[in-house]
């Protein structure tokens, strides 16, 4: 797919606070879950760290001046060999602007990024049901069937 000229892809550093929770707005309007995002904002000292962080990287897609899409990304440093991964933690585009080549401009940035980082892989999971995703993520990289376990932190 042709990669849209009129989308700014911003890598956010510790300045771009404001720019997250432009973001936080993406998610929650296109996963039309706002209470997840909304309810719990962190505050700003929290945001800094977060952003100053080496291992968080946070994308946003801006077109005409609006936040259109946006992607939260992990690097995991690996310890068996001196290489790290990054897994898409989060990524959304909203209902307007999809299947105009945003997600997929995100995640070309992203690999850029990763390819600097010397990270060895990026990874997502896609959940069943979620064809455009799976599409998406089928047509960019190779597919592997795995499981996906949530442990309580706290167990009786």
């Amino acid at each position: 797919m042709p990669q849209p000229t009129d989308i700014n892809v911003i890598h956010l550093t510790t300045a771009d606070a404001a720019l997250l929770h432009r973001m936080l707005d993406v998610f929650g309007r296109a996963f039309d879950d706002p209470d997840s995002y909304d309810r719990a904002r962190p505050g700003p000292a929290y945001l800094q760290r977060l952003l100053g962080s080496s291992t968080f990287i946070a994308l946003a897609a801006e077109q005409g001046g609006e936040v259109v899409g946006a992607l939260a990304a992990y690097e995991l440093p690996k310890f068996e060999q001196e290489r790290s991964e990054i897994y898409i933690y989060d990524l959304a585009v909203l209902v307007t602007h999809r299947r105009r080549g945003v997600a997929t401009a995100l995640i070309r940035h992203l690999q850029t990024l990763a390819a600097q980082r010397g990270a060895w892989v990026v990874f997502v999971q896609a959940d069943h049901g979620d064809d455009p995703a799976v599409a998406l993520y089928t047509q960019l990289g190779t597919r592997e069937d795995v499981m996906h376990f949530d442990l309580p932190v706290r167990w009786p």
